[in-house]
């Protein structure tokens, strides 16, 4: 195995799970965020001598976000209807209830405003960093995150959106 083979490697060991939890809030479907976290990593492998030597994080994200737009864009198209499980993960109950909530309300937000949510907060990539992932400009990302944040709030009642967002991915 050759030096750079060792490097994805180490890289996807080290930070599969942080990718998967992102691709899964991309698409709000585990079997799906799997699929994407896979065609990314196919993706990145094979752009890793010149992806490597930045940073292949933003990268992979950017394909994953990507990838969970393109493929919304085409199942509007061919109006197919996913069905959606949450990951089995033991919690509170008062903790399900609020992931349940609030991925009902991600997965009806646009693909566009749904990646600027999962990467503003869940991520906590700085608006800069957003806009860099997103191929846009920070001005796009502060208006898809006001538009996203006031769609979350009508959708979930007049429950504090920022709480609920704190508490879905503690």
């Amino acid at each position: 195995m050759s030096a750079a083979e060792n490097a994805f490697g180490e890289f996807v060991a080290a930070r599969a799970t942080t990718l998967l939890r992102v691709a899964y809030l991309a698409c709000g479907d585990e079997v799906e965020a799997e699929d994407l976290l896979q065609t990314a990593l196919e993706r990145t492998y094979r752009n890793w001598e010149r992806v490597r030597h930045d940073s292949p994080e933003p990268y992979v994200r950017r394909v994953i976000v990507n990838a969970a737009i393109s493929r919304a864009r085409r199942r509007a198209i061919l109006r197919i209807i996913p069905v959606r499980t949450p990951p089995e993960t033991p919690a509170r109950s008062t903790d399900v209830d609020l992931r349940h909530l609030l991925m009902d309300a991600l997965r009806a937000l646009p693909p566009r405003q749904r990646a600027v949510i999962v990467l503003r907060y869940w991520e906590d990539l700085s608006e800069a960093q957003t806009a860099d992932v997103l191929g846009c400009t920070v001005g796009t990302v502060k208006s898809q995150a006001s538009k996203a944040m006031a769609k979350l709030r009508t959708a979930l009642g007049e429950a504090s959106v920022e709480g609920v967002i704190g508490n879905a991915h503690a």
